[in-house]
């Protein structure tokens, strides 16, 4: 029943070289996730790695969803799964990084705009709406007159790679309760943090 299964949907880039990019943070994100649902990724038809099941005890029903496609083809995957479930793009999260707010901060949204991310304005058009949640974790801006593209197909720094791990309980944390008790109640424990 479309009406109480989510599809969240980690962005990032496939393959090893990426994997500790400030782009592919959700990814990471839902390796958390999948973990403390206990289930491992398996490759499904549409491109993407899932993991099915509840989020916590009595918890939503939920497809995890990592694409298997490059960032800026993310909309085709997420689509495919959306249809595949029969799940409402108003039942879809988008775990992205985000350079528009700080590192170590977490923002939630409904809709709007993709402010230059090209993984988020492919999933807008294949969906055929912006009307999706964002779950936004925060990498920050790249310093000096350093290029948007080559900052976040970086790691993480040294500093912020040992808080990293926080980040990233605290952005599945923010999942969670996003699906358990909706955007406002997020948006109150997140967004009252700070920036």
């Amino acid at each position: 029943m479309s009406s109480n299964t989510w599809l969240v949907a980690g962005l990032g880039n496939p393959g090893p070289g990426y994997s500790r990019n400030r782009h592919n943070v959700g990814q990471m994100v839902l390796d958390e996730l999948a973990s403390r649902m206990g289930g491992k990724f398996k490759t499904h038809k549409s491109h993407a790695s899932i993991v099915e099941g509840r989020l916590g005890i009595g918890g939503p029903r939920v497809v995890l969803a990592k694409p298997l496609t490059y960032m800026n083809l993310s909309g085709g995957p997420v689509s495919s799964l959306a249809r595949f479930f029969d799940i409402d793009p108003a039942q879809v999260v988008a775990v992205h990084d985000e350079i528009d707010i700080p590192f170590n901060t977490i923002k939630l949204k409904l809709g709007g705009g993709e402010g230059g991310h090209n993984g988020l304005r492919d999933i807008s058009k294949a969906l055929g709406t912006k009307d999706y949640l964002r779950v936004r974790v925060g990498v920050g801006r790249p310093p000096g007159r350093m290029d948007t593209a080559d900052y976040v197909l970086k790691d993480f720094s040294g500093t912020e790679a040992k808080e990293l791990p926080f980040l990233v309980g605290d952005a599945a944390d923010a999942v969670e309760l996003l699906l358990a008790e909706g955007l406002t109640a997020a948006q109150q424990k997140f967004h009252a943090t700070g920036a």
